[in-house]
């Protein structure tokens, strides 16, 4: 059924899609019953699948990335769908248009998608505004970043400003410091440039009595000499985790047409051919950090089978959202039960085995 109502829908521009599912899905959150008739098909619910990272628990891995709900005013509503939990954003402190339109683009034979927004949102404040209304009913993280037209010596600034205002209403922050579809993205990754931004943060942090957990995204172009200083700066400074990765660059092995991706042109591309790039980085961080800095692995994942490989290789939670468009509405939900049934699978066969070696 969904492959067909994708069919239909992928004959409109991808951003037009994009903007008609958050406003379904919002609308049909306020229809008596239908949010439990969602909850009801599209969750899956299994002691197994509950964990807790960096002090926060989730009811299971897979989340949402940051990027469907720009203006984090829909999460109630997308946690409907089974979602362990909601990263909305990337904010910055106002609101901005971002780049000039079309600019979101589907490589179909990819099952990718290429983006170019700019981090269009509609500010802090709003987001705000709707969170104090509605209470969270899964763990709520926030991507930040700067404004389009602050100057790199200034980041700091909106970075703080963000981090402030929203506080006390979410679960995690994320750094975004490595969109490829804005402005000065190779300079916001600089060492130089991030480091006076993690240590502002850090110093605010210490003033607020509850905790907030900070994590970096990464970009999944990074080289490997850059990855080791960025792991090495995230160790040292104190920060909570690495979200490994942010959209790619990259126009590396696809299937696409030369026409459809010279159409696409520039921008970050997510989807399935990003997901050996996001299984490296998650083996790379797990190695060089000895498995004790949590990992939120975004990227390319498809199947259930891939989510719970990242997870074998070191996550400690999975991000989807490109697979999510792919795949339909109980994709969350099929990646949950597999998970959960593999895990019990697994400790059935390991007290199996620990009878017959006591025999």
């Amino acid at each position: 059924m969904y492959k067909l109502i994708r069919s239909i829908l992928f004959l409109w521009q991808a951003e037009k899609v994009h903007d008609f599912a958050v406003a379904t899905i919002k609308l049909l959150d306020k229809i008596p019953l239908i949010p439990s008739i969602l909850r009801l098909f599209c969750n899956y619910r299994n002691p197994v699948l509950e964990k807790e990272v960096f002090g926060v628990k989730f009811r299971n891995p897979v989340g949402l990335a940051a990027g469907f709900d720009k203006n984090g005013d829909a999460f109630n509503a997308i946690s409907n769908f089974g979602f362990g939990f909601v990263e909305i954003g990337s904010l910055t402190p106002k609101p901005q248009d971002g780049n000039p339109k079309p600019r979101c683009f589907r490589l179909t034979k990819d099952q990718a998608i290429v983006n170019r927004m700019g981090i269009n949102n509609k500010g802090i404040k709003h987001a705000i505004s709707y969170i104090q209304r509605h209470r969270n009913t899964c763990p709520l993280g926030c991507s930040i970043t700067k404004g389009r037209e602050t100057a790199m010596e200034d980041a700091y600034k909106d970075y703080e400003m963000s981090f402030e205002y929203m506080y006390d209403y979410v679960d995690y922050f994320v750094m975004n410091v490595s969109c490829p579809n804005v402005k000065d993205a190779s300079g916001n990754q600089s060492l130089e440039n991030i480091t006076p931004i993690i240590d502002k943060l850090l110093e605010l942090r210490i003033m607020y009595d509850d905790y907030r957990p900070i994590l970096l995204k990464i970009s999944p172009d990074a080289d490997r000499e850059y990855l080791d200083d960025i792991i090495n700066l995230v160790l040292i400074s104190g920060l909570d985790g690495i979200i490994a990765a942010n959209t790619t660059a990259k126009r590396e092995n696809l299937r696409s047409s030369k026409r459809a991706i010279k159409k696409a042109g520039a921008g970050g591309l997510s989807g399935k051919p990003l997901y050996d790039r996001t299984l490296e980085l998650v083996k790379y961080i797990r190695h060089k950090t000895n498995g004790h800095l949590p990992i939120i692995a975004s990227g390319g994942v498809m199947t259930p089978q891939q989510a719970l490989e990242l997870l074998d290789s070191g996550a400690s939670l999975v991000q989807i959202y490109t697979g999510w468009i792919y795949k339909g509405p109980r994709f969350v939900r099929k990646i949950n039960k597999y998970i959960a049934n593999t895990l019990i699978k697994r400790k059935l066969e390991a007290e199996k085995a620990n009878v017959q070696e006591e025999k």
